[in-house]
């Protein structure tokens, strides 16, 4: 009985140290990051950080792969679509999970065809107006806008995209009627905006900030919940009257649904370590970004939260794809 009982602790034993060194192993190659966006953008600058933060963690390659076209669905799909052994990951933007469900009829399930790992990354947008605009506040301009229905207008970078959702949001908060006009790109729209084409935009705050510190453009207010660590002396929307207002973007780490939950905590661990540092907090912070590196049980829940406010919003306001 000795014996056998020897040989059944040897064989336990000898199972976990197996299932440790299996878990250990990953990963063996190099890793591929896809993201829905072209080099240089905002969301191609955080994987790139991201992937130089991880490599020396996961003590492997993580490449940036860049699949552009369809709003970002290409490479939700294709991320959808691999192999769940955590060999191919996307840093996908809040517009490919919560927003597009609403807006095209993807190929891809965001709830289940995907394994949450965190949210990387967290982006405020700053509501800026030319300086032809008179009005100084939100207050301001809500009166403004009321007292000239249909006439002011609003710029964005596409139609569904987080700039859009931003002032979709804004113009159902105020009960304002004020036209859309989209462009290619937020870059594309600033030169109409400082010319006094269009009256207002909600933009990523790098790439307004310098042109509102060098006097080419007005400030008014940050869509997140708090102020800003890029520009504490802009006011939240939510400060100027209307609270709980926040229209933020963010970037998450996934990984295809089904992949082993030890990969994915691998990952969710090296993923938290590297938002940690205080170089890549610091770089992020430089994008106008705020760390986050919740766990993936967060990150799901704040998809199945998030996803329903944009579907009401869209389905009000009648918005359709370009």
């Amino acid at each position: 009985m000795k014996r056998i009982a020897a040989f059944v602790q040897a064989l336990s034993m000898a199972i976990f140290l197996g299932a440790g060194l299996a878990r250990a192993a990953y990963p063996e190659k190099p890793i591929r990051l896809v993201v829905g966006f072209p080099a240089g953008s905002q969301p191609d600058i955080v994987a790139r950080m991201l992937a130089r933060s991880l490599a020396p963690l996961l003590e492997q390659p993580v490449v940036v792969e860049n699949l552009t076209g369809a709003a970002g669905n290409i490479a939700a799909d294709h991320l959808a679509r691999a192999a769940p052994d955590g060999y191919t990951l996307g840093l996908l933007s809040q517009t490919h999970i919560v927003v597009n469900p609403s807006l095209y009829k993807l190929p891809y399930d965001p709830v289940k065809d995907f394994a949450p790992v965190s949210q990387v990354a967290v982006s405020p947008q700053m509501l800026v107006v030319n300086n032809a605009v008179p009005a100084k506040s939100v207050g301001e301009l809500v009166a403004l806008a009321r007292s000239q229905p249909g006439t002011l207008t609003f710029a964005s970078s596409g139609t569904g995209s987080g700039t859009h959702m931003a002032a979709e949001l804004f113009k159902s908060a105020a009960s304002l009627d004020i036209r859309h006009i989209p462009y290619k790109g937020v870059v594309a729209a600033v030169p109409d905006l400082m010319g006094a084409r269009v009256t207002m935009m909600f933009s990523p705050i790098p790439v307004v900030w310098p042109l509102v510190r060098e006097g080419k453009l007005r400030a008014l207010a940050v869509t997140s919940a708090k102020r800003s660590r890029a520009a504490p002396d802009v006011p939240t929307v939510a400060e100027s009257g209307y609270p709980g207002f926040e229209a933020t973007n963010w970037y998450g780490l996934l990984a295809p649904a089904k992949t082993p939950a030890a990969i994915v905590e691998k990952l969710h661990s090296a993923t938290v370590k590297a938002l940690a540092h205080p170089g890549l907090r610091d770089k992020l912070s430089d994008l106008g970004l705020e760390a986050i590196g919740n766990s993936p049980q967060e990150f799901a829940a704040a998809i199945r939260s998030e996803t329903p406010k944009w579907a009401r919003l869209i389905r009000a306001a009648g918005i359709k794809p370009e």
